[in-house]
């Protein structure tokens, strides 16, 4: 029975690197997949999944498999979707479609939310009705389960601005709840609290 899955983590937890290999997992076993990212998602190129351990694969946008017709869907077995979190709901429900009518696995991969810890809006519906949910794990600078994408710049965490800002390890760091919260980047960080 196919599902929709939705796998999620923090920055820096490998979620492209997962994809990417979920789809690779389907080709070598002669299985034909749609990969696919958000439009937004412009950081590699229109047409590139890359991940920071240098794994690169060409994709479609999400928006071109929303326009195809079903008969042309169902030429798949699977569909693969990276930094689902950029989604609007209506392209979750169209996966969700693609799940319940015809049949095709939809596997998403994205953040929970922004650097604010608000949801995203695909990230959200995907909560609301995905059939399998997991988190993809990755670690604070301290050791502990980090749930938080803090934004930063040379003055310490950011708590203001547009909710879609891209970047990547020079823009944002994944941390614990305790240490995003203290505004801590690093052990030696002061933190909110004292930084002048």
């Amino acid at each position: 029975m196919a599902k929709l899955y939705f796998y999620y983590g923090a920055m820096g937890s490998s979620k492209s690197a997962n994809a990417l290999m979920a789809e690779y997992n389907y080709r070598e076993r002669g299985q034909k997949v749609l990969l696919a990212k958000t439009n937004t998602d412009t950081r590699d190129g229109k047409n590139v999944i890359r991940s920071r351990i240098g794994l690169e694969r060409e994709c479609i946008l999400l928006s071109d498999i929303c326009a195809m017709s079903d008969e042309e869907i169902k030429e798949y077995d699977a569909v693969i979707v990276d930094e689902i979190q950029f989604a609007p709901a209506k392209q979750i429900d169209f996966l969700a479609h693609i799940v319940d009518d015809l049949g095709i696995p939809v596997l998403c991969y994205g953040l929970r939310t922004d650097f604010q810890l608000n949801l995203f809006e695909g990230s959200e519906r995907l909560l609301a009705i995905a059939d399998e949910i997991k988190e993809i794990k990755t670690v604070c600078w301290c050791g502990r389960k980090a749930t938080c994408n803090a934004r930063y710049n040379k003055h310490g965490i950011v708590r203001s601005g547009a909710q879609i800002m891209l970047g990547a390890n020079d823009d944002y760091i994944a941390l614990c709840r305790k240490h995003f919260l203290e505004g801590k980047l690093s052990p030696d960080d002061p933190g909110d609290q004292n930084r002048k």
